[in-house]
């Protein structure tokens, strides 16, 4: 029964008789006891219709009909429904077998359907088509061979299995096809979403990460830098004692606010607008006040028109801007002069400068501990303001950081 399908393989190009590729609608693998089923069931059918056609041709052929006539018709129909097993891995192999068994066996035809059906399906176009426009020859040998029925009706019955079995065959391609396309879609739309919400995600951690940064590391550098002062100095009057202890607490205080607006952003939705009270422009003078009660030496300076009309995001940023700036020298140039310069106005961009000189030599004081990222995170939240930022030391011994934001 293998003799057919090798004697095709050696007539048809190798494209042909390939297996299904992975992207076609019934890709090659293990055949599951379903599949096994419903082979079986086709052949079973094949069979059945087979025989129902041989004996109806018996039954009304009232000429005498060559013995060898009748076995070849018998053995070409066996062979065409055994090879209908192997349809789904060499679906054009099966179809050209049974067109060629077809031509000498009339039992062989509802086989040459079932394979047709199968290449229309597991198959492009153009092999099925091959298929199709060999069974009108077939048919015409089959006719003049058996001498049973005129070719006119070989023709037109054959163009009715062809016709039914290719566009059957198609349709049901095609839906496959679709559904392939419409999963693989989903599959791609779920990726996506997953990929954008760890996008987001990952965002919100950030924006969080610099909040956390910028909103406790002044106010934890303060009270460092508060409690240093009490350790330094052992002989502060009791009243010295009292004030910087007052000034420990309201920082603590103030900090202890500050996390808790940001832990108030922990509960927004992303996106959401911050509903905590966001620092402005007319903020950065008690920013500045606050730093100065700690020690620090600070010559602050600022011309803006009309900061209360200042954006919500505009005064927030000049504001952290500012804060991390005192924070990093606090950490980095403690007892260092420094100067804050805010100048800008809703006519022009908002030029936040913050300059302090370099430390000379050792403090004698251990350094505040840091992440590294303060300078990382105004970058950050200068570029998503669409402004710049300049940061490092010039030629004068300072080191300066200037930002422009646009207004």
């Amino acid at each position: 029964m293998s003799r057919p399908l090798s004697g095709v393989k050696q007539l048809v190009p190798a494209w042909l008789l390939a297996p299904v590729e992975p992207s076609q609608p019934e890709p090659v693998g293990p055949r599951t006891r379903r599949d096994r089923f419903t082979d079986a069931a086709v052949i079973a059918l094949a069979l059945v219709l087979g025989g129902l056609v041989l004996i109806s041709d018996w039954r009304k052929d009232v000429t005498a009909v060559p013995t060898s006539h009748e076995v070849i018709d018998v053995v070409c129909g066996l062979l065409a429904c055994a090879s209908l097993w192997w349809r789904r891995r060499w679906p054009f192999a099966v179809a050209f077998a049974c067109v060629l068994l077809g031509t000498f066996s009339a039992s062989a035809t509802f086989a040459g359907v079932f394979a047709l059906f199968s290449l229309a399906v597991y198959r492009p176009v153009r092999p099925a088509l091959l298929v199709a426009v060999l069974w009108l020859p077939s048919g015409l040998v089959y006719a003049v061979y058996s001498g049973r029925t005129d070719a006119l009706s070989v023709v037109l019955l054959s163009l009715a299995f062809v016709v039914a079995a290719t566009t059957t065959g198609m349709y049901v391609r095609a839906r496959r096809q679709l559904l392939l396309t419409l999963r693989e879609r989903a599959l791609r739309a779920e990726a996506d979403r997953r990929l954008e919400a760890d996008r987001a995600r990952m965002a919100e951690r950030t924006r969080i990460a610099r909040e956390m940064h910028d909103v406790l590391a002044h106010r934890i550098s303060l009270v460092a830098l508060h409690a240093g002062a009490l350790k330094v100095s052992p002989d502060l009057s009791d009243e010295k004692v009292r004030e910087t202890a007052e000034l420990l607490r309201s920082t603590a205080c103030q900090a202890l606010e500050e996390l808790s607006s940001v832990i108030g952003m922990l509960r927004e939705e992303p996106g959401q607008e911050p509903t905590a009270p966001q620092p402005t422009l007319s903020d950065i003078p008690r920013l500045i006040d606050g730093s100065r009660r700690a020690g620090a030496k600070i010559d602050f300076h600022m011309r803006v028109e009309r900061p209360d009309a200042a954006p919500t995001g505009l005064g927030r940023d000049a504001y952290r801007i500012v804060q991390e700036a005192l924070t990093n020298i606090g950490k980095h140039a403690r007892g260092t002069a420094s100067r804050v310069e805010v100048t800008g106005g809703a006519d022009s961009d908002l030029h936040v400068l913050v300059r302090n000189r370099l430390p000379v030599g050792a403090t004698g004081e251990p350094a505040l501990p840091g992440s590294g990222a303060g300078l990382l995170g105004l970058q950050e939240r200068v570029a998503l303001a669409g402004g710049t930022l300049v940061h490092g030391p010039d030629g004068s011994g300072d080191f300066v950081v200037a930002v422009t934001l646009p207004w």
